[in-house]
């Protein structure tokens, strides 16, 4: 059996006498996409950023299998390891795209960073791949030198997710990737991550609010409440048949189609 590419147990985050979230346990698979819902405050975000290295833990662990199969410990990592792997074989794809891109860089500079840090210096071959991932997002190649400043939104995060998979990532983190957009590039924006998690076989986590958004991505689902996991499970039977009360609740605020 293949083993997880990400494993979190025993995950505590404290704010002072305020919990973050705690008791935190799950894995991820290679391949798998895993969606951790919940309302604002459930603590969702708070995971995100500690198993993504944003935020620094209190108490657990998350271990990470590294491309030469070690399984260490993020906390036993140098400096320099911990920034490589987020530069590289990690992928974080925030809600706001400004938050994710230079924004007074041209498209290809901002995809071309990502190639730079993993040794590319030719800078035709940079170019020519910056201009391959562009198209594979659905930008057009003459917009290689504009600004992001000069994009719509749902080009900004297309964009920013062209930045994080040129490197050929394993494990990409996903923070309400469509959560300020409008309902009709929302849609365009998720056809391309479903198609380009697909293809590349990549992991991911990504905090939603939105069940309809992670039906459509993630193949399991965990349901945070007040910093604690109290449902996890196939995204399916999570939905379909929510045992928790709580979950309960989530699904039946879904608006009727």
């Amino acid at each position: 059996m293949t083993d997880p590419i990400l494993s979190v147990r025993g995950l505590e985050k404290r704010y002072g006498s305020f919990i973050g979230c705690t008791g935190v346990s799950f894995d991820v698979w290679p391949g798998e996409v895993v969606a951790i819902v919940g309302e604002s405050g459930s603590g969702k975000t708070t995971l995100l950023n500690c198993i993504s290295g944003r935020l620094e833990r209190s108490a657990g662990e998350i271990r990470y299998r590294m491309r030469d199969g070690r399984f260490p410990d993020l906390a036993d990592l140098s400096e320099a390891e911990r920034r490589f792997l987020m530069r590289t074989d990690w992928g974080f794809v925030h809600q706001n795209p400004a938050d994710g891109l230079r924004m007074r860089v041209s498209a290809g500079a901002n995809v071309g960073e990502r190639l730079m840090a993993v040794g590319e210096r030719h800078y035709g071959d940079i170019r020519r791949t910056a201009g391959d991932w562009l198209s594979r997002v659905e930008i057009a190649a003459e917009r290689i030198d504009d600004q992001p400043i000069a994009f719509s939104g749902g080009m900004r995060q297309r964009l920013q997710i062209a930045r994080n998979l040129v490197t050929h990532p394993r494990l990409i983190f996903m923070d309400e990737p469509t959560g300020g957009l409008d309902v009709s590039v929302q849609a365009r924006v998720l056809d391309l991550l479903r198609g380009l998690v697909t293809d590349l076989s990549l992991a991911v986590v990504i905090v939603t609010h939105d069940l309809a958004v992670a039906r459509l991505l993630s193949q399991r689902m965990i349901v945070m409440k007040g910093g604690h996991i109290v449902e996890a499970g196939l995204t399916d039977r999570v939905l379909d048949d929510p045992r928790h009360a709580y979950t309960q609740l989530l699904v039946a605020s879904i608006p009727e189609s």
